[in-house]
């Protein structure tokens, strides 16, 4: 077993030092070793054996710069091509994920999940859509309407509502995607987008926005304490209004508001019903 890791280690090692040769030496992608590099990390991208962005024990995430670099490359290498899903017609560079039922995941027509996207067995796509390099973890429900972008790391037991926008960061390289975590709950139209953070068990209630720049303001205590760029764990969030002056006179910018925790004394559906009545938060 240690030898099978080993070559698993230096098999990947070798594609990266070709990948990072080939971003600085474009000319290289006309080489037959730069493209079957870049497939095969694609190959692994869609097989959930290569992620994006990795967890670390220490409950931080590394992003992987050389895979989003083998993911930008990807575009090049490949042509135009129609392609047909029954009386449905494609004209694109990316195909498209195949062989559901052997993955163990549940696809509503009309969803569409590109190929080198991630999607665990016991995923539900609702009709909606997954963008290549994304990463969708098990259990986790992607309902009607809701887009992952390109490499959105989504954790396990996720549930994105009706409508959601989860966006995608390829560039910059060194910019950590969208990663929504375990047990998260993504309420109606919520937008989360530029590398925003949502930690384990967190519940957006309908609308939310979050940019890098949102500010994020918990309410639930005596003084008002700011996040940006991320949501706390179990955190209960709403959409609101900050003012703030212009030189034209004093607006209210949006923010986003911390008014609780969902609680850790119940199972996951009932905390989440009871955050949601507690609060009055819309889902």
């Amino acid at each position: 077993m240690h030898q099978l890791f080993l070559t698993i280690f230096l098999f990947r090692m070798d594609y990266r030092s070709i990948i990072e040769f080939a971003w600085e030496n474009r000319a290289a992608l006309k080489e037959a070793e730069t493209t079957k590099a870049i497939r095969s990390v694609i190959e692994m991208l869609d097989k959930g054996e290569l992620r994006v962005a990795s967890p670390s024990a220490d409950g931080t995430w590394e992003v992987n710069e050389w895979v989003k670099k083998a993911v930008v490359m990807y575009f090049p290498i490949q042509e135009m091509k129609t392609m047909e899903a029954g009386p449905m017609e494609f004209h694109d560079k990316m195909e498209l994920k195949r062989d559901y039922a052997k993955l163990g995941v549940r696809v509503v027509p009309h969803a569409v999940a590109r190929y080198g996207s991630y999607l665990a067995p016991g995923v539900i796509m609702m009709p909606s859509y997954v963008n290549i390099g994304a990463y969708v973890d098990s259990g986790t429900m992607v309902d009607t309407w809701a887009t992952v972008g390109s490499c959105a790391q989504i954790g396990k037991d996720v549930h994105l509502s009706g409508g959601v926008g989860i966006g995608g960061v390829l560039e910059p390289l060194q910019a950590s995607p969208v990663i929504i975590e375990d047990g998260a709950f993504i309420g109606s139209r919520c937008i989360v987008v530029e590398g925003v953070r949502v930690g384990k068990q967190a519940v957006l209630g309908a609308n939310v926005v979050l940019t890098k720049t949102t500010r994020i303001i918990d309410v639930s205590g005596p003084e008002p304490v700011s996040f940006v760029g991320e949501i706390p764990e179990r955190s209960v969030v709403i959409p609101g209004v900050m003012n703030k002056q212009f030189p034209a006179g004093e607006y209210g910018v949006p923010c986003a508001l911390i008014i609780g925790k969902r609680k850790e004394s119940t199972d996951l559906k009932t905390s989440l019903n009871d955050a949601l009545r507690e609060y009055s938060v819309s889902a």
